[in-house]
């Protein structure tokens, strides 16, 4: 089945639900490119060392992931946060769920004018995420570098139109994540996702202005489908992602961009 289903297709499959892989012999895993992509490209080889055949599934988007989980043409998928995936799971009605934690990417603001986010003038353009769960990441690092104030503080959905108070008059620029890199050049900042920034050459730990802290709810995940989670190939995936050797890679190749949260 292509990973790019017909619309019809889709619902016809979702809404029958995605058979339950009892062992499978491939573990397919769903990653956006990039740093997630790296990870897991490490997960496979500690998996072939353990006797566990790991296929890394790479996607462009945050968006077709999720649906080729709840479709059955991958097993498992590690790419997203817990509230993103909330967040997909109500809109969309899908069977999937969180079974382990893996690494934290505490994100943030870039600019390609300006040094110091505090020397944004008034009015300035600044570009997020169109996706609730990530644009709410965004807004909610201005809010805790008391740029703007959000009627609730703890909404991880958190739009715009959550905004209560805005001083500096900042407007805003709801774009495609995957876009926004591209897009650094003609605002006066952007929240830009790790894996994306990276893949542009920037490092989430020098040339971010303002940052996000790293204990906060946005931990990335491992997800299967509901009726998988106390499968034993569940659990062989989970402990070769949270081995040691993946630990070790993770600390000496993002070097704090990306940190093991397990």
């Amino acid at each position: 089945m292509s990973l790019v289903l017909a619309a019809l297709g889709a619902v016809t499959l979702l809404a029958g639900g995605a058979a339950a892989a009892d062992d499978p012999k491939t573990i397919r895993v769903g990653v956006t490119a990039g740093p997630h992509a790296e990870i897991l490209d490490v997960v496979r080889k500690v998996g072939a060392e353990r006797g566990v055949d790991i296929k890394p599934v790479e996607f462009t988007d945050y968006v077709i992931p999720n649906q080729a989980l709840a479709a059955g043409e991958t097993e498992a998928n590690s790419f997203q946060h817990e509230p993103y995936l909330k967040n997909q799971i109500a809109k969309t009605g899908w069977k999937l769920v969180k079974v382990a934690d893996t690494i934290a990417s505490p994100m943030g603001f870039y600019s390609k004018t300006y040094k110091n986010f505090a020397d944004l003038p008034d009015g300035a353009r600044l570009a997020i995420q169109n996706d609730p769960t990530n644009g709410a990441r965004s807004l909610h690092i201005l809010a805790a570098a008391g740029y703007i104030k959000l009627r609730d503080p703890t909404n991880v959905t958190a739009s715009v139109a959550d905004i209560v108070d805005n001083p500096k008059r900042f407007k805003f620029v709801e774009l495609d994540a995957a876009q926004i890199p591209r897009s650094l050049p003609d605002v006066d900042a952007a929240s830009i996702n790790n894996n994306y920034a990276v893949q542009a050459g920037l490092d989430p730990v020098k040339d971010t202005l303002i940052k996000e802290a790293a204990n906060g709810p946005w931990v990335n995940v491992i997800a299967v489908r509901a009726a998988d989670k106390d499968k034993p190939w569940v659990a062989k995936l989970v402990e070769v992602y949270q081995s040691e050797p993946v630990k070790q890679f993770v600390l000496t190749r993002f070097k704090g961009a990306y940190i093991p949260a397990w």
